[in-house]
């Protein structure tokens, strides 16, 4: 069996500029043939999901990875209204997030978070994550329209 998938739309959503590097790295390191498409706050993500303003032309993703501790729109804020959009609220989203705040991982769940994961510090753990994160939605789950 061929471990080839066909790639898949990403969004990451995260304004951390190491952490989006680290994450760029993840998906070169692994090989994978997923498109990153990357935004640094919660309202460009809601732009980016809604298709506009400058992102008119933005691939609907297929898995949404998403910061909590954003700028000008909290993780928290874009997930609760995704989740209440009848069709952006099938988009997986996986909370990759430095907090271990057990109201956070409780909350994110409450608003329909598909899964909480912590981001490590330690750079071959944060590659390995995003690694395995990648082989689920790709290589294990059934995403919608696919």
């Amino acid at each position: 069996m061929s471990s080839v998938h066909a790639g898949i739309d990403v969004l990451l959503v995260e304004d951390d500029p190491g952490d989006v590097l680290m994450t760029r790295e993840a998906f070169e390191e692994h090989k994978v043939t997923n498109r990153l498409s990357v935004v640094s706050d919660g309202v460009s993500a809601m732009e980016f999901l809604r298709r506009t303003g400058e992102h008119a032309d933005a691939p609907v993703p297929d898995l949404i990875l998403l910061d909590l501790n954003l700028p000008r729109m909290d993780g928290r804020e874009v997930l609760a209204e995704l989740k209440q959009d009848p069709v952006l609220r099938q988009i997986p989203v996986v909370v990759l997030t430095t907090s271990e705040a057990e109201e956070d991982v409780v909350r994110s769940y409450a608003l329909h978070a598909n899964a909480y994961v912590t981001k490590p510090v330690d750079f071959d753990r944060f590659i390995d994550v995003v690694r395995q994160i990648d082989d689920f939605f790709v290589s294990v789950v059934r995403l919608p329209g696919r």
